[in-house]
């Protein structure tokens, strides 16, 4: 599965990944302890942190899709997103109260999420196979957070550490995306009232339906294809703004509805 890691190595560094996560604690990159570490070693680390977080009693509920922005890519330096797993322990409700203590380093983003309503595989799933797979759409918020100290990434970090994943809140509407401009929808985040980031569906690959695309595809090439049920985050509509406790976001997608979280 790797080329340059032995498997010991790759245990290691996942193991190390899911005690910074246990523990709430930051770790130097893994590309400075490693910088042989590749993108398939990365994944492969994912892997065996996140069959440690499922060990632990979590259930799998869908994924998360990131990097899907041409800013964050050329920050990165990859031409292409990456994706991590969410689980059932990820997820909080409209309007919930979170601690801003059970992250690290937490910031915000304000996505498009997908529900499918059946498989979704193919080496080369085309958009419009998204959308006919597709129960709904709705507006969500993507808590991420780094086990990396000071969020100093390089793309194979953020990978290993399930894509910088740390929660998700969903929105109560649910929405036929055949009735939605999933491009041209316009995102707008507040927190505490005040406007902190703005944009549109198209900041996503061009449209949230290529992200997912990619994502579909890329799964089944490798043996783990989209299931019916499965939430998809398709990525940021705009920037990624820094939480504290206190913080307040509201945010509205056009034709999809609305999301709240408070963090204490």
């Amino acid at each position: 599965m790797n080329d340059v890691m032995d498997d010991r190595q790759i245990t290691l560094l996942g193991d190390d990944l899911f005690v910074a996560l246990s523990e709430r604690t930051a770790i130097d990159p893994l590309t400075l302890r490693h910088p042989e570490l590749t993108l398939e070693n990365a994944y492969a680390i994912q892997q065996h942190l996140n069959r440690r977080r499922l060990a632990a009693g979590h259930r799998a509920v869908g994924r998360k899709i990131g990097v899907t922005s041409e800013a964050v890519m050329n920050m990165l330096g990859v031409r292409q997103p990456d994706f991590g797993l969410l689980t059932d322990a990820m997820h909080h409700a409209d309007g919930s109260e979170v601690a801003a203590s059970a992250f690290i380093q937490p910031r915000i983003e304000a996505e498009i999420a997908f529900r499918l309503r059946r498989d979704l595989s193919g080496t080369n799933v085309a958009p419009e196979a998204v959308l006919d797979a597709t129960e709904c759409v709705m507006a969500c918020f993507e808590i991420v957070d780094s086990r990396i100290r000071d969020w100093k990434i390089n793309i194979q970090d953020t990978v290993a550490d399930n894509a910088s994943c740390g929660a998700f809140v969903l929105g109560r509407t649910e929405v036929d995306p055949r009735n939605v401009d999933l491009i041209g929808c316009a995102m707008q985040m507040r927190r505490g009232g005040v406007i902190a980031a703005e944009g549109k569906g198209a900041a996503t690959m061009g449209s949230p339906l290529n992200a997912v695309s990619w994502l579909a595809s890329t799964l089944s090439r490798l043996g783990d294809p989209l299931r019916a049920g499965e939430i998809v985050l398709s990525g940021a509509l705009g920037a990624m703004v820094p939480v504290k406790a206190g913080d307040d976001f509201h945010m509205r997608i056009a034709g999809i509805g609305e999301c709240g979280v408070r963090f204490d």
